[in-house]
């Protein structure tokens, strides 16, 4: 039987961390959707149109170690605004969200465009501050020379451009519950994401 778990938010909120853990926690299939854009994005950057670049993805794309670079992310935002690459990856999207045993996807659009009746809804959140700090210690830890204002600053034009957009922007569901990871825990974000999930399977 299918049960989709949809979970939304903004850079460096958790939300990855939190999808990975309940994913992991209950047995369900994870999928990262802004994978799915950095890839397209990164394709890109390396010449290609980017509507080619989505129609054609492969899963073997996904798996690129260069992924998670702030250049990347940035071409993934900008690509993520075109209504004819955000068509392209719906599909894809959409028939991993129904598979049988279960699903959590995360990313900007899951719980509003992707997945609207999804079992649970999660908008996961942070303030600018706790994000930009996450952020940059995941950057220097892969070897990035990037200060913290660059990294600020680099989320607040993302957040701009990914709330902007007129072609699924980036918002809560009118459903979602709010998870704000500010001053929790992993363990403690993961807690709350599960009590939701419980309280969907026994409602």
């Amino acid at each position: 039987m299918a049960f989709t778990i949809a979970i939304d938010g903004p850079a460096a909120a958790g939300k990855g961390t939190v999808a990975r853990q309940l994913a992991a926690h209950f047995g369900f299939a994870h999928l990262d959707t802004g994978l799915l854009y950095r890839a397209t994005g990164r394709r890109m950057l390396a010449g290609m149109d980017a509507v080619e670049a989505a129609r054609t993805l492969q899963p073997s794309d996904l798996k690129a170690g260069d992924l998670r670079t702030p250049e990347v992310g940035q071409a993934a935002s900008r690509v993520a605004a075109i209504p004819e690459v955000r068509q392209a990856l719906i599909d894809f999207q959409r028939a991993f969200a129904s598979r049988a045993g279960g699903a959590v996807l995360d990313g900007r659009d899951i719980g509003t465009v992707i997945c609207p009746d999804a079992d649970v809804k999660l908008y996961v959140t942070a303030s600018d501050d706790v994000r930009a700090a996450r952020r940059l210690t995941e950057l220097t830890a892969t070897g990035h020379d990037v200060t913290y204002n660059d990294v600020l600053a680099d989320l607040r034009l993302r957040d701009a451009r990914d709330s902007a957009r007129t072609a699924a922007p980036l918002k809560p569901a009118s459903d979602a519950v709010l998870l704000d990871t500010s001053t929790l825990t992993i363990a403690q974000a993961l807690a709350a994401a599960i009590a939701e999930v419980e309280r969907a399977q026994q409602s």
